[in-house]
């Protein structure tokens, strides 16, 4: 049973404006609810621990002590009035699995849930979960790009596609890029210029670059990471 100061009105305002419930205040839940309320997102953060929910105490919008796996304490708290939620508990699948269960059956929220093992992310998008995040996973692979290349951050999308902030190679630089006709030659977009000091600005055909430039380069990631490596 949920641990409620509040009145049950309070939560559904919450859910009402521009809100995200967060279930499982640990290292990810926590650090995604306080980046949520920073940015002026109202956060309504859910934890099974005490110390924990004492530990956020004043510095989210509302925080409760309550199980999240039981459907009835969710609805006292008008989790199931929310457009948003994320299931942040990690180290408990069987308390991921049983949140996010109780979740899919209400008519909303869109639902992210951290997954910490491929066959937990498989239960998840089994369940029909909207988003399956997997931060360790997605990291790793995010960092071996880093480490192995001359990228100095890489995001990865569906079907095989790319974005990159790198360093413009010197056959890129000095020359307008309608002349230069990289989508032609090798398949990939220069989308955006940073120049030293400046800020990012969206490119266009009269844009140069320079060796001292960073760019954002688009593409499959095979072509984009070619790109990227280039002198």
């Amino acid at each position: 049973m949920a641990r409620n100061p509040f009145p049950a009105r309070s939560f559904d305002r919450i859910a009402e404006a521009n809100a995200v419930v967060v279930i499982g205040l640990g290292r990810f839940g926590g650090a995604l609810a306080l980046e949520l309320e920073s940015q002026g997102t109202q956060v309504l953060g859910i934890d099974a621990v005490e110390d924990t929910v004492q530990a956020f105490n004043g510095l989210l919008t509302h925080v409760v002590r309550a199980d999240s796996t039981k459907e009835e304490a969710l609805r006292q708290l008008s989790v199931h009035e929310f457009d948003r939620a994320v299931v942040g508990i990690g180290t408990d699948v069987e308390a991921s699995i049983l949140t996010t269960s109780r979740l899919l059956k209400f008519a909303k929220p869109v639902i992210w849930a951290k997954a910490i093992s491929e066959p937990h992310a498989e239960i998840l998008e089994q369940l029909g979960v909207h988003h399956v995040i997997r931060p360790e996973h997605d990291m790793g692979r995010r960092v071996a790009h880093l480490v192995g290349g001359a990228m100095l951050d890489y995001v990865e999308f569906e079907d095989n596609f790319v974005m990159i902030r790198t360093t413009p190679p010197s056959l890129a630089q000095d020359r307008p890029l309608e002349i230069l006709q990289l989508r032609s030659k090798f398949d990939i977009t220069v989308v955006a210029v940073k120049r030293q000091g400046g800020h990012w600005e969206h490119t266009t055909p009269q844009t140069v670059l320079y060796d001292d430039d960073q760019i954002i380069v688009q593409g499959t990631k095979e072509k984009a990471e070619a790109f990227s490596a280039l002198l």
